[in-house]
């Protein structure tokens, strides 16, 4: 949490400790230990800004009511030397606080000392996490799910920068294995088609149809000819995949990038096999007695790793099993490949991973952390976040089709209809196991609903109350503890507490894993300073108590800046 928050939090804590034992020295209160009690802040704020239940759970060692262990608490509590200054008694015996203007005095003096840097904490102490996420395959374009996942990945990143881990964004390229194979089946099969007319082979249901492949196989015949009917199958496919896997992996490269996604690295599969990594962990396991080999594969005995875990299964859900490491053919699963990765990730130093998976992965969670303890690692440091599947909707209706290209609307699809703002900010305007429906209509509407809008167009009207008054002659000053105290209006008070919070979300944030908290607030954040300035006049009062509001302003302005860059949107200062 923020320092102000921590250290008022701290006072408080000492406050009621110590006015428990004045209460049991006085004989208000019966012999006994003080008992654990929590502070959380109220749903309802009009309860305070802190509340307190150390009566309730003091009831059972006081032998007495809550309700009279309340009022003797209160009779003896000193708030002089807190951020407090009233204490209420709510139902059987709650303790409410109130903060003092001397706590909104300092909040706002906080966020404009810090400036751009209020929010960050050492919440994370330099801890070394792995962001991992899209991850696409790059035998094609990428789609509506990585388009949630790269959101949802760079935020969480964003946040967990921000509150004081030392993070690494990462692409694992899958450019190996079974697709891979796929891919050059399909890549040659489309080539030959070109020259050998009816006597070429004719797709598999099970390869890749999309119309790039034949673009492709075309691009490469435009350079150099037939000459690939001549060779082999092997070398065909080799020299087909060689030419257009790069310019896969470079067209993701400048989706992200569009996207407003920067990496750290872009990992390749085929690292893993070249340097003997895969199979390393095969012989590792041997080692450890947790393979066998059956019908001439070499399985892995993964389900009592698995089951540890699993979650409580339905009799429809497939049950915690073994896996095969390497198939008949001596060619190893996507299974051993992604336990390499995940070792190599681990050997790296980083102290957690944190992958960014669809939900049709939720199978491989248990598997993946199992596996790491099979290995000597700890499962319990891979963490993975499932998101749930996104429906493009326009006017009302669910979409799947592009109408411009009669396909699947891609990334790059979205990126051509919508902002970016819109794109990243709708994404993670919901949790990850929410399903999202992405509304395209709303998306591009410059209003007040479409909610980026309505932040964005906060943070401008800022700018322009700013601009407005510096051409009066009227700047921003420092203002007084008495003057700041003036700021007692309900809807002053509400927005200073919203921005006192800011640093305790991110922290939240980080720790559940959960960036749709940060767009959530800063959509409040936005509804409290439309609300305030809509019931509180800057220009035109008593100039202390203009002043008092125009450092709110100022203040409001800073915490929406912040968020808007921590999510990599755009802070207009006019609209």
């Amino acid at each position: 949490m923020s320092k102000l928050v921590q250290q008022a939090t701290e006072e408080l804590r000492s406050a009621i400790v110590n006015s428990i034992e004045k209460a049991i020295e006085a004989g208000d209160l019966p012999q006994a230990e003080v008992p654990a009690f929590n502070l959380e802040i109220p749903a309802d704020r009009s309860h305070g800004d802190w509340s307190c239940n150390a009566a309730m759970v003091g009831a059972r060692a006081f032998h007495a009511a809550p309700r009279k262990i309340a009022e003797a608490i209160a009779s003896h509590l000193d708030l002089s030397h807190t951020y407090f200054e009233k204490v209420e008694i709510a139902g059987p015996g709650f303790l409410n606080f109130f903060f003092s203007p001397r706590f909104q005095s300092d909040v706002l003096r906080d966020i404009l000392a810090k400036g751009a840097e209020y929010g960050r904490s050492d919440y994370g102490q330099g801890k070394k996490v792995m962001v991992e996420f899209v991850s696409a395959n790059p035998t094609g374009p990428m789609h509506m799910g990585n388009a949630r996942g790269g959101a949802l990945g760079d935020c969480l990143a964003a946040v967990l920068d921000a509150a004081g881990y030392n993070v690494w964004r990462e692409f694992y390229v899958n450019d190996a294995g079974n697709q891979i194979e796929k891919f050059g089946l399909s890549l040659s099969i489309r080539y030959q088609q070109l020259f050998a007319g009816e006597n070429a082979p004719e797709l598999p249901e099970d390869s890749y149809h999309g119309e790039y492949i034949t673009d492709f196989a075309k691009a490469y015949a435009e350079i150099h000819g037939d000459e690939l009917m001549s060779k082999t199958e092997e070398e065909r496919r080799h020299a087909l995949v060689s030419f257009a896997l790069p310019q896969n992996i470079a067209k993701m490269k400048a989706d992200m990038k569009k996207y407003r996604i920067e990496y750290d690295e872009w990992f390749l599969e085929s690292r893993l096999h070249e340097d003997g990594e895969v199979q390393a962990v095969v012989d590792l396991l041997t080692e450890k007695g947790l393979t066998y080999e059956q019908d001439g594969a070499i399985w892995y005995k993964g389900a009592d790793f698995t089951a540890k875990y699993a979650k409580v299964k339905t009799k429809d859900d497939e049950q915690p099993k073994d896996e095969v490491l390497v198939r008949q053919n001596g060619n190893p699963t996507y299974m051993t490949a992604d336990i390499a990765y995940h070792k190599n990730k681990f050997d790296r130093g980083f102290e957690r991973c944190i992958d960014v998976w669809g939900a049709d992965h939720h199978g491989h969670v248990a598997r993946m952390k199992g596996a790491m303890d099979a290995i000597g690692l700890d499962g319990e440091k891979l963490d993975v976040v499932l998101m749930q599947l996104v429906r493009l909707m326009k006017d009302g209706v669910p979409i799947r089709m592009s109408k411009r290209t009669g396909k699947a609307i891609q990334l790059s699809d979205l990126l051509d209809e919508v902002p970016v703002d819109a794109a990243r900010f709708f994404f993670n305007m919901r949790e990850a196991n929410s399903a999202v429906d992405f509304d395209l209509d709303l998306a591009i509407q410059q209003d007040s609903q479409n909610p980026v809008y309505y932040v964005q167009y906060a943070h401008a009207r800022i700018c322009s109350i700013l601009k407005s008054l510096a051409a009066e002659g009227i700047s921003p000053r420092e203002c007084s503890d008495e003057e700041l105290a003036l700021l007692t209006a309900p809807e002053e008070v509400e927005l200073i507490r919203h921005l006192s919070a800011y640093t305790d979300e991110i922290i939240a944030a980080a720790r559940d894993y959960d960036p749709a908290r940060i767009t959530r607030y800063v959509i409040t954040a936005a509804t409290l300073f439309h609300k305030f300035y809509n019931a509180c006049r800057v220009k035109g009062v008593d100039e202390s108590l203009s002043a008092a509001r125009l450092t709110l302003c100022l203040a409001a302005k800073t915490v929406i800046c912040n968020v808007l860059n921590l999510m990599k949107i755009t802070v207009p200062e006019s609209m």
